[in-house]
């Protein structure tokens, strides 16, 4: 059982291998792919201008 288990890792880790490796075929095509201009999402997030709040407690200056 554990031998089979063994060879499959083993059979995929060498298909993706193979797969990875740079082929000979020409590349004389183009980029097809576009992207679409008018779906451009425009970020309406406001930066928070509120100022931040003071703080009004009083330092402990009494020495322990």
């Amino acid at each position: 059982m554990k031998n089979s288990i063994k060879i499959t890792f083993l059979a995929l880790a060498i298909a993706f291998t193979a797969a990875s490796c740079d082929s000979k075929k020409a590349t004389n095509g183009s980029d097809t792919t576009k992207t679409d201009s008018a779906a451009v999402a425009t970020d309406t997030t406001k930066a928070d201008t509120a100022a931040a709040p003071v703080d009004t407690t009083k330092k402990d200056t009494v020495k322990k």
